[in-house]
């Protein structure tokens, strides 16, 4: 087995997957470490913005053949029952992580990318070189791509400061049959959260939710939680009693940090998630996982091929560029997250944003891009 691959990458979500296929169609040596096998269903609001169609087309996985449900409206709904909605300005599709997910992964063995069922547990950077270590091995690699998601134990490991810091949010995720229109997504806001619904393929119903957790432990479990919180916004009640659920029981994640990332750690590029989470509540983190995989991707490719002539103008130049991209949406979804955490401001913006549905529409443009061209 190959032990010192040209790049490493950490993680097989999204955006590890989507740079494991591009640097392998590039020619590079590429290793991806994925402790779970797939296919695996993940926590996740599991809509994604067309802004990405086209790189995920060069990238040589058209995902229409998976047929995604097409999305093209968005409804925004407070607790006490007013509602907005409004054109998406590109559109978007729905799409289950563990179809998504397994696609990818078929896509990045047909394009040579190694990849292997273990977890990294340590990563440390010496003479220009990496080691990572699984319980079962060691692999040197020049570059080293962080994708493992939100928060990992090598988080601690790497000293992130974001890890030593408690977070008050949790994640609910699962799969219903229902009657849905399968072109909307919603958010739903209700007292601690929001809740966002869409239409995956299969007309599967995909029922993803944001909880405060000092809100959340008052109640016995999540059925109780969900009757006496979420129902309290009618739309919500209306789809839970209609829908079936699908799953034993509900995903969860806990600990779930929005605080600042940066893109560099320790010489590691990190991308997806690992680099920057933002708010479901804006509904395009897949997009910007596989956006910011394209990012570093390009720029490794650049590295090798002498156009960046040291690591420390790959680090600069990869900061700067994931700056550019994401750094304002993120700085908006937080934002837009904790306005609406208050009930009159909520009602407020949601009344207006009624009347005036094109002021919707400049809300969302600020969380997605514009589509991803491919030079």
């Amino acid at each position: 087995m190959e032990k010192n691959p040209d790049v490493l990458i950490i993680g097989g979500g999204l955006a590890g997957l989507a740079s494991g296929i591009h640097l392998s169609r590039a020619g590079l040596k590429v290793m991806l470490l994925e402790k779970n096998n797939y296919p695996k269903h993940k926590v996740c609001g599991e809509y994604i913005s067309n802004e990405i169609l086209p790189y995920l087309k060069w990238l040589g996985a058209d995902v229409s053949v998976l047929d995604p449900a097409q999305i093209t409206n968005f409804e925004f709904t407070a607790q006490n029952g007013k509602s907005a909605e409004t054109k998406l300005p590109l559109g978007g599709f729905g799409i289950s992580r563990y179809t998504l997910d397994h696609f990818l992964f078929e896509n990045a063995i047909k394009n040579g990318c190694i990849i292997i069922n273990e977890n990294a547990t340590e990563v440390s950077f010496e003479n220009d070189l990496f080691t990572v270590k699984t319980p079962e091995q060691s692999f040197t690699a020049k570059i080293v791509l962080g994708a493992y998601g939100k928060r990992a134990n090598i988080d601690q490991q790497l000293g992130r400061k974001f890890f030593v810091k408690k977070s008050p949010w949790l994640a609910v995720k699962g799969h219903y049959h229902g009657d849905f229109d399968p072109n909307l997504v919603a958010l739903h806001n209700f007292n601690g959260g929001y809740c966002g619904v869409s239409t995956v393929e299969n007309n599967i119903i995909n029922i993803c939710y944001l909880a405060d957790y000092e809100t959340f432990k008052n109640y016995k479990n999540i059925e109780e939680y969900q009757k006496e919180v979420l129902y309290k916004n009618k739309n919500l009640k209306a789809i839970f009693e209609n829908s079936t659920p699908l799953f034993d029981k509900p995903l969860t994640i806990s600990q779930i940090s929005f605080d600042k990332k940066l893109p560099v750690e320790n010489h590691i590029l990190m991308i997806g998630d690992t680099a920057g989470l933002i708010h479901p509540m804006c509904g395009n983190g897949m997009a910007m996982a596989i956006h910011s995989a394209k990012i570093a991707s390009e720029l490794i490719t650049e590295f090798y091929n002498g156009n960046i002539v040291s690591r420390d103008a790959l680090e600069k130049k990869y900061t700067a560029d994931w700056k550019k991209q994401f750094s304002k949406r993120l700085f908006f979804g937080r934002i837009l997250a904790k306005a609406l955490t208050h009930k009159k401001l909520t009602s407020f913006i949601t009344t207006i944003a009624a009347s005036f549905p094109s002021l919707l529409s400049t809300i969302i443009k600020q969380t997605h891009g514009d589509p991803v061209t491919v030079n």
